[in-house]
């Protein structure tokens, strides 16, 4: 048998821009310490043969050129395939062994990770010329076009393409990217809600189509061509279509001004961003939850904390704060706590643990 060839991606935890990059605009995610590894071993027929220790060992199985969507966790890996051989892309059958410390549902892309590293263990065994930002645009067709989640390009890029230490400052339109250096006077935390999320669902989608009407009758096609000044026209709109519009035309100015606060290491600035962010994902794109609220105040009641934020799609998943260098573990732990306490639900720590960059 031929050699297995072993490779992995990371998680990642979105700082700010939600909800913006599917409408070609300004994202700044940076990658977790926990990561998807999978074994990859090829075989001499068209057969795929899956196992993952996320759901218990179970195994799955399928042909080549014959992927059928199932509605699990093999529709991932039928997904990378099937988009593969859509751009022309050939490979063989192969046995792969998924394992991860991603947990799923919280927000910090799981999916991307098995998207990102099984492409990466592919086109090594099969010498396939593709490269990062492909591999990017390959995982997010994996996951529209045949998963059926409605997802913009952030998390495959940030997966593909993100380093421990640095955010990744992400044009959605171009995909050009520049990394910015985390500052040493900063702990980044992230704690899951214990409130599942998929991108899958249907509240997902039904924001995206409300943004995407909301920029139809602004008269344009992604709601990246709409700046700040195009605020009093976005409240004559209807209410829901202008709340929709005016999250995610404030979210990409918030971007902008965060990348500079992180240029400058001004933290008060950035903290001050994700206070506003958080409320416009409450108010206005309408995706968080009483529990993930209560998450953030626990976070911003702490001394330490320079601002806390939902990440990711919404209606669950986790919550990133800021913290000063050092408080990092101390106040994850008490939130953690405080937060059980309120809610009853067992909220995990997932950075630090590993502070992130560090």
């Amino acid at each position: 048998m031929p050699d297995a060839v072993v490779a992995d991606a990371p998680g990642r935890v979105n700082l700010i821009g939600e909800h913006t990059d599917y409408h070609e605009g300004y994202v700044l995610p940076a990658v977790i310490p926990q990561r998807t590894e999978v074994r990859l071993t090829p075989r001499d027929d068209c057969r795929v043969a899956a196992r993952s220790d996320a759901m218990a060992g179970r195994a799955a199985a399928y042909e080549l050129g014959r992927e059928s969507r199932q509605r699990g966790w093999i529709d991932y890996v039928q997904g990378v395939t099937h988009a593969l051989a859509a751009r022309g892309h050939t490979i063989g059958g192969f046995d792969v062994e998924i394992t991860s410390t991603i947990p799923p549902g919280a927000g910090v892309s799981s999916s991307a990770a098995l998207e990102v590293s099984l492409l990466r263990a592919l086109r090594t065994a099969f010498a396939l010329a593709i490269d990062d930002v492909a591999i990017a645009r390959v995982a997010q067709a994996a996951e529209t076009d045949f998963v059926g989640a409605p997802v913009g390009i952030m998390d495959q890029m940030a997966s593909s393409l993100g380093r421990d230490g640095e955010a990744l400052f992400i044009d959605t339109r171009s995909l050009v990217t520049e990394r910015v250096p985390l500052p040493s006077t900063l702990d980044i935390v992230v704690i899951d809600s214990a409130v599942a999320h998929t991108h899958a669902g249907g509240r997902y989608a039904e924001r995206r189509r409300e943004s995407f009407e909301a920029a139809a009758r602004l008269g344009v096609e992604k709601l990246r061509d709409v700046g700040v000044e195009a605020l009093p026209a976005i409240a004559r709109l209807p209410p829901v279509l202008a709340r929709r519009a005016r999250h995610i035309v404030t979210e990409n100015a918030r971007v902008l001004a965060a990348v500079e606060a992180l240029r400058r290491g001004d933290l008060a600035r950035l903290g001050a961003l994700f206070r506003e962010s958080q409320a416009s994902m409450r108010d206005d794109f309408e995706t968080s939850t009483p529990d993930i609220d209560a998450l953030v105040r626990l976070a911003d009641a702490e001394p330490d904390v320079y601002g806390s934020r939902m990440t990711g799609g919404g209606f669950g998943g986790a919550v990133v704060v800021l913290a000063a260098a050092g408080a990092g573990a101390a106040i994850a732990a008490r939130v953690a706590r405080a937060y059980r306490d309120a809610t009853g639900r067992a909220g995990r720590v997932l950075v630090p643990g590993t502070v992130l960059g560090r």
